[in-house]
């Protein structure tokens, strides 16, 4: 197992972090899985055994029950690992159950701190962004409770690139903590986050926690051209996310990535998550299974070498659309590039030039 700083902190995590998204199946989140606590402490045996050393989890999965598991699963196992979890998201019909404001956040933190069975959570992470709430509180909040010592460090989840800067800057003007760590959705079919988010980690040296890295199942080979998904499967019980441009061309990068997996006689998760792993940018790649048997696969994936050849074939397969500005900065032959955002506009130069080919042909 490698082991990689998380942002601009002295803290060392694991490259593939155990998800509890699966743990509860309740309260809305019956299709994600319903790992129980016997469930949970056999994931967690398998995971530790194999290096991992990050746990993360949040209030929202199944209201607070996926959080309660976790916690009596680690049992005395708690201060062997990097304990995280989030917050912000709503968690009742009180219109303050929701949101980054000081009121509801230190809530939020004492009730996690309580369904875990612990006295402080080693990364917490804000859920999602919220537009109503000042930063300035919002940063105070956090302050506070780093201060307090019921966090240690933390992060944020689902920000756009502008809303993570104006974190990043109202904390530096104002001298608080600043966040360590983004969590974001980032798969080789959808790479959005090569646009600002990425080079933002880089630029900004912030951590990238990678959640759904196969697509919420839509990558775990269950999903094929011309084949039903199977009903106990997420992706075939109506499960809304993700959100999917174009169905053809994720069919697509799953054929491509099962060629690759034939050649390696390996699974189409592992090559996904082999791939993933070693993008710019990635700290560590969140998986959560239903069973120890998919689990394993996933941790597999840390032993898979893609061939580079293999490597840049799943590239070329998964490259994002070059938007503006970024088509412009390419075409007008734009120098001195940000070495931050250089590795994700080389292949761009590519795809312009091909497209131009074929305008001409």
């Amino acid at each position: 197992m490698d082991y990689r700083p998380l942002g601009n902190s002295g803290l060392m995590v694991s490259t593939m972090t155990l998800g509890t998204l699966t743990f509860g199946g309740a309260n809305g989140f019956e299709k994600t899985g319903k790992v129980d606590v016997d469930g949970a402490k056999r994931q967690f045996d398998i995971a530790f055994e194999a290096g991992i050393n990050v746990v993360d989890t949040a209030d929202l999965y199944a209201k607070g029950l996926a959080e309660e598991i976790t916690g009596k699963a680690l049992g005395n196992k708690r201060n062997d690992i990097v304990l995280a979890s989030k917050g912000r998201s709503p968690m009742g019909d009180d219109p303050n159950a929701s949101g980054s404001s000081r009121y509801h956040l230190i809530h939020a933190v004492e009730a996690s701190l309580k369904r875990l069975g612990t006295d402080h959570i080693d990364l917490y992470q804000l859920h999602n962004w919220d537009g109503v709430t000042p930063v300035e509180e919002t940063l105070e909040a956090m302050h506070h409770l780093v201060t307090s010592g019921k966090i240690r460090y933390w992060g944020t989840s689902n920000y756009t690139g502008w809303q993570m800067m104006k974190v990043l800057g109202k904390a530096e003007t104002h001298n608080m903590i600043k966040p360590i760590s983004q969590q974001i959705y980032y798969t080789p079919e959808s790479r959005e986050a090569e646009y600002e988010l990425m080079p933002l980690a880089l630029d900004q040296n912030i951590g990238s926690l990678i959640w759904g890295p196969m697509g919420e199942g839509l990558l775990t080979g269950k999903v094929r051209r011309g084949q039903k998904t199977p009903p106990d499967t997420r992706q075939g019980d109506g499960w809304p996310e993700p959100y999917v441009h174009d169905m053809e061309r994720a069919y697509d990068i799953i054929e491509e990535m099962a060629t690759i997996g034939e050649a390696h006689d390996c699974s189409i998760p592992r090559v996904c998550l082999a791939w993933l792993k070693d993008r710019p940018g990635v700290t560590s790649l969140i998986v959560g299974s239903r069973s120890e048997e998919h689990l394993r696969d996933n941790i597999a994936a840390l032993d898979l070498a893609l061939t580079e050849e293999e490597t840049q074939r799943l590239e070329r397969a998964t490259r994002p659309a070059p938007l503006y500005p970024y088509w412009h900065r390419v075409v007008s032959g734009m120098d001195r590039l940000d070495p931050a955002e250089k590795p994700f506009l080389d292949g761009f130069g590519e795809t312009i030039k091909n497209r131009t080919d074929d305008r001409s042909a």
